[in-house]
């Protein structure tokens, strides 16, 4: 079974109560929405935390945030098949998966596309301070003519689309971080997904980013909850 859930931000202690709550196994696996904390210091952090991980029984499977290393720019990743589509892993850790953008994967007979990446309001702030942040935060026009290829090639139909921000008109504005003036924001990325949607044949659409959980229509914001992956 599929579970699903928003950002972790390294923080994964609701996996403790998950697990003595449905005591997944080797054949189920948890969706984190992006900004999973496991590529965002480069060092042994990262591996403390992708230790603690790796020792559930499930599998983890990550869509690319904002705050995070790319998988492809970590020389210790590599690809295999899962479920479909390719995916980035560490041997070290192969019960952590990253999901590519673009790719279309068969979770519990879903169809459901990958799109990560969104742009980082705490940027400057960030960068004042020597945090780590990374210029690849968004999908590049690369990524973005890859997405749409592979949609044309399943005729702008899939089941769940699992992003990490959201179609522009479904911007969550009541969460908006106070004092940040929204035209110095960088949506391109939610204008895009937004282009996207009016053209897509789907049944859900799941994404975090916005630390709220809520529904719209047919789209669901995540933070800490967990659900099971739906198509309804």
């Amino acid at each position: 079974m599929f579970y699903i859930t928003g950002d972790t931000h390294g923080d994964f202690s609701r996996y403790i109560a998950f697990a003595k709550r449905m005591q997944p196994t080797k054949r189920d696996a948890m969706i984190v929405l992006g900004d999973a904390g496991l590529n965002y210091y480069g060092d042994k952090q990262d591996g403390e935390r992708k230790s603690f991980v790796a020792g559930f029984p499930f599998t983890t499977f990550c869509i690319h945030g904002n705050h995070e290393m790319r998988p492809a720019d970590i020389p210790s990743y590599k690809t295999k098949e899962y479920c479909g589509g390719t995916v980035w892993f560490e041997e070290a850790y192969p019960s952590i998966l990253f999901a590519k953008d673009g790719e279309i994967y068969a979770l519990d007979g879903l169809s459901c596309i990958a799109i990560g990446g969104a742009y980082s309001v705490d940027k400057y702030y960030r960068l004042a301070r020597g945090w780590p942040w990374f210029d690849t935060e968004q999908p590049t026009e690369e990524i973005k003519t890859y997405v749409e290829q592979q949609l044309a090639k399943h005729d702008n139909r899939v089941d769940v689309v699992l992003s990490h921000t959201c179609p522009i008109r479904y911007e969550p504005t009541e969460v908006f971080i106070a004092g940040i003036d929204q035209s110095s924001v960088d949506k391109s990325t939610e204008k895009w997904l937004g282009r996207l949607e009016e053209r897509l044949d789907y049944k859900r659409w799941y994404c975090g980013h916005y630390h709220t959980a809520k529904k719209i229509d047919r789209l669901q914001f995540m933070y800490k909850d967990i659900d099971v992956l739906s198509g309804r």
